[in-house]
């Protein structure tokens, strides 16, 4: 019996099994891990069947509605053009490296119009605030701010990883061909790449969206209990949900390289029978000869 025939062969069974071992084997490891990451599939799961956040009262959509029309917007859109047009002044009067006389009167204009636009912009975020403070950070308001600035780094951090895998594959083509490697060579490199990409971007988007989060959650004006709590549920959402994607593409990859190792298997073994003269294939997939009878024939 040959080497190949003493190796066993794994099937999808023995594929799935080994996956839940080692996902069982970290958790036992990692339990704070493990604890985010159930109670973020759980907070997100939550979502999808009850929606996103609690719906406003009447009372408090009118009081909500109220506070945010008194916001003058005009006024903040007039006071951005004035500081423009001030900073556009002072920048075609100033030098390379000075600022004269003339180019410090128009500095001090400038100055005076982004005083005047920070006050304006103040006014009406604390209006905001107030509006927010009486939805609730847990309202329909609060968790579909949250909702979208989570979608919006999670696109950017696809969009890094898309680009950087586009520059990749074309810088790994270029060494590819100086070196003569084969193509599923190009292909292993590049799929790793990918990942690798991917990795690094949510990773990255994810961090990002943790430190802005804070900040939204000040603007509500919540009780530190409750901060606490609305805090520590998106982060652990936002981790699950960015791991749970990371994990599906991780597998989806192993198992297309599964799928293709399997492939080239079977045709090698076909290739071999060919070559061997003859032959039949036995359960197991190897070419046994023709004198390889039972002791019965």
């Amino acid at each position: 019996m040959n080497r190949n025939q003493q190796q066993q062969i794994i099937n999808a069974d023995d594929l799935g099994t080994l996956a839940l071992s080692t996902a069982t084997s970290f958790a036992k490891r990692h339990k704070v891990l493990a604890t985010s990451y159930l109670y973020g599939l759980t907070t997100l799961l939550l979502i999808l069947l009850m929606g996103g956040g609690t719906k406003l009262t009447i009372d408090q959509k009118r009081q909500y509605n109220r506070i945010m029309n008194t916001i003058d917007l005009q006024a903040e859109y007039n006071a951005a053009d004035r500081y423009h047009a001030a900073y556009a002044n002072y920048y075609q009067s100033k030098g390379w490296l000075s600022c004269d006389a003339h180019c410090q009167h128009y500095k001090s204009i400038m100055d005076k119009r982004k005083f005047e636009w920070d006050e304006i912009k103040a006014e009406g975020n604390a209006r905001m605030s107030d509006a927010k403070n009486v939805a609730g950070l847990f309202s329909e308001v609060g968790v579909g701010e949250v909702t979208d600035s989570f979608w919006e780094y999670f696109a950017s951090g696809k969009r890094f990883a898309k680009r950087q895998s586009w520059w990749d594959a074309i810088f790994i083509g270029f060494r590819s061909m100086g070196r003569d490697e084969h193509f599923s060579e190009y292909v292993l490199r590049m799929l790793m790449q990918v990942l690798i990409n991917f990795s690094m971007g949510l990773l990255m988007a994810l961090v990002i969206f943790i430190f802005g989060l804070w900040n939204i959650i000040q603007t509500y004006q919540p009780n530190p209990i409750t901060a606490l709590v609305f805090f520590v549920t998106a982060v652990c959402a936002a981790f699950a949900f960015v791991s749970t994607y990371l994990l599906t593409l991780y597998g989806a990859a192993a198992g297309g390289l599964y799928g293709m190792v399997k492939m080239a298997e079977s045709s090698g073994r076909l290739e071999n029978g060919r070559r061997g003269g003859g032959g039949r294939i036995n359960a197991q997939g190897y070419r046994v000869p023709r004198n390889n009878r039972p002791h019965y024939q």
